[in-house]
């Protein structure tokens, strides 16, 4: 009895295997579901395998791309580098979808991905250091960089009459980019960055980090931080101590889980992220409602969503889903000239493509990139208002 289980479990080994080979194309998505921000990465995760169901057996002549989820932990870069190698060499993905931060997007670029000649979209890593990344044309992001979020939040301070601030960011490429380009906008406005001082993520008590914040003078704290982490532990201490009571946030802090911690207490509280009220993204909402989706609109969705479809007819445009022939074909359908293409319609891309036409894939984002391959983007002004982030305006 004992051989019989044992050959029968090497026939499905084997099997599987093969069914794998022939029908099955693998891509990685590797995000943070431990860690800073695991409150956003299981609905970036299901964005962007609702783009791999929606073309299900659709993809090269029958084929249906699957994801092998891995975790980034959105800080450990030696974690998320050991992730993405399991991925690339025990899974066999053709490609990967990730990672999230922007620390451990680099290490996994420049450590496993580039050098095993993978393609990478990232859905939310905005370090500004990233445009610059020596890729080999294999690296790109549907997320805009936060080199244009410094700017747009600046440009919103001036409107408001804010004029002096205290910043604290976390400790690594995104906080510090985030910060820098902030710092540098807020300035040329005439605006006073009175403090801006990093932050370790992980801590238990923050008294020291928000002590000092408030001892530089402002009324308004900048937090560019994780929702998960630090962040939110400095924006609590803050209000539990007196310290600042005004409070302003970019795209790592902007959560549903950020209100319910802490409460109305927030409310007044301005922030940006990545967004907009296309028609693209009203049909990606859409897409996700009918899907039965509990989260249509969280941040990151779109941008994950709009990476696996990238891939995906990228593949079709190449009629390859060979590691190499991938990256090549990027480009060519996130760009124009071609037929505009939106959420729930990527099987009609496909056919376009299979037919030697040429697709503009807009997408849930308004994906348009530029020549170093990352998206241009706009940026949603909002605010909480009665516990509940309302969209003031896009930039």
């Amino acid at each position: 009895m004992q051989r019989l289980f044992i050959a029968l479990a090497i026939f499905l080994k084997l099997t599987s295997s093969a069914f794998s080979d022939g029908q099955l194309i693998k891509v990685g998505v590797i995000l943070g579901f431990t860690g800073p921000i695991e409150s956003l990465t299981p609905d970036m995760a299901s964005a962007a395998e609702l783009a791999m169901k929606e073309t299900a057996g659709n993809v090269l002549d029958g084929k249906t791309v699957i994801s092998v989820r891995a975790d980034s932990t959105c800080l450990d870069a030696a974690a998320a580098t050991a992730a993405a190698e399991r991925l690339i060499t025990a899974e066999g993905v053709v490609g990967i979808i990730g990672a999230d931060c922007s620390s451990v997007t680099t290490a996994i670029a420049n450590n496993v991905g580039i050098p095993n000649g993978v393609v990478i979209i990232s859905p939310s890593a905005t370090s500004p250091a990233l445009s610059t990344i020596k890729d080999k044309g294999l690296f790109f992001r549907t997320a805009p960089s936060d080199a244009r979020q410094g700017q747009v939040l600046a440009d919103i301070l001036k409107v408001k009459g804010i004029t002096k601030v205290a910043v604290t960011y976390t400790n690594n490429d995104y906080g510090k980019g985030l910060a820098d380009s902030f710092g540098i906008a807020f300035q040329a406005h005439g605006g006073e960055v009175a403090i801006s001082a990093s932050h370790e993520d992980g801590k238990a008590d923050y008294s020291a980090e928000v002590g000092a914040l408030a001892a530089a003078g402002a009324e308004y704290l900048a937090v560019f931080g994780y929702v998960d982490q630090g962040g939110k532990s400095i924006i609590q201490t803050s209000l539990d101590t007196g310290a600042f009571e005004k409070f302003i946030l970019a795209d790592g802090m902007i959560s549903n889980s950020l209100i319910a911690a802490i409460g109305s207490d927030l409310n007044g509280t301005i922030g940006t992220f990545p967004g907009s009220h296309s028609s693209g993204s009203t049909k990606f909402r859409a897409v996700a409602s009918a899907s039965s989706f509990k989260k249509i609109d969280g941040l990151y969705m779109p941008e994950s969503y709009d990476s696996a479809a990238l891939m995906i007819l990228a593949m079709q445009a190449a009629g390859s889903a060979d590691r190499s022939s991938i990256p090549k074909h990027i480009m060519d359908v996130a760009n124009p000239p071609g037929h505009k293409i939106l959420p729930g319609e990527l099987n009609k891309a496909l056919e376009i493509l299979k037919e030697g036409g040429q697709i503009d894939y807009e997408g849930a984002s308004n994906v348009r990139f530029t020549k170093v391959g990352e998206a241009t983007g706009s940026f949603k002004e909002i605010e909480i208002r009665n516990s509940k982030f309302e969209t003031i305006k896009i930039h």
